[in-house]
């Protein structure tokens, strides 16, 4: 009797291979969600990646007062001040990472979570500064992202973004 590898290298089993290339690197997005988060993401951005995209949402102002109209332009921009569409971002996004600093409000990661989630869009949130946190600030921190991601990791290292995003393909 043939091993299960002599086996699976035999011509009968050859037609169920699949000839072609490991799948494509993932389209990334990684959002900044206020001014803290926004210097790691520009320093991530520095190096090389195949096909991931930063941005900043630190300029997300919360919900329009009463009466105002919201606007889905003007407070996500790319890290040289571009302005650009949400939509149209997550259209051509495998993965939305938003990054958020304990203690700042990440108020953007509601928007940007729905919007994934209506176009089927995997979402994952990194909190920075996990280890010198009071439980008070935390909670905060988690009652903000945790309905709007899927995935949501409190990290005490800046570098394990980078290491994440190298594990994700990005």
């Amino acid at each position: 009797m043939d091993s299960e590898s002599a086996r699976m290298s035999s011509a009968a089993e050859a037609k169920f291979r699949i000839d072609k290339p490991n799948s494509q690197p993932r389209a990334v997005k990684v959002i900044a969600l206020d001014a803290p988060s926004e210097r790691i993401v520009k320093d991530l951005a520095s190096a090389p990646w195949q096909r991931a995209t930063f941005l900043t949402a630190s300029a997300f102002s919360g919900t329009p007062k009463k009466g105002e109209r919201f606007s889905m332009d003007g407070w996500l921009n790319d890290l040289a001040g571009r302005t650009k569409n949400l939509v149209d971002e997550v259209d051509t996004a495998d993965l939305v990472v938003m990054v958020a600093s304990a203690g700042e409000n990440a108020g953007a990661a509601a928007i940007i979570g729905e919007t994934c989630s209506l176009k089927h869009v995997m979402t994952t949130a990194l909190i920075l500064g996990g280890a010198s946190l009071s439980d008070e600030t935390l909670s905060k921190m988690l009652a903000q992202l945790r309905p709007h991601v899927m995935m949501l990791v409190i990290s005490s290292a800046d570098e394990y973004i980078k290491d994440m995003l190298t594990a994700l393909r990005a």
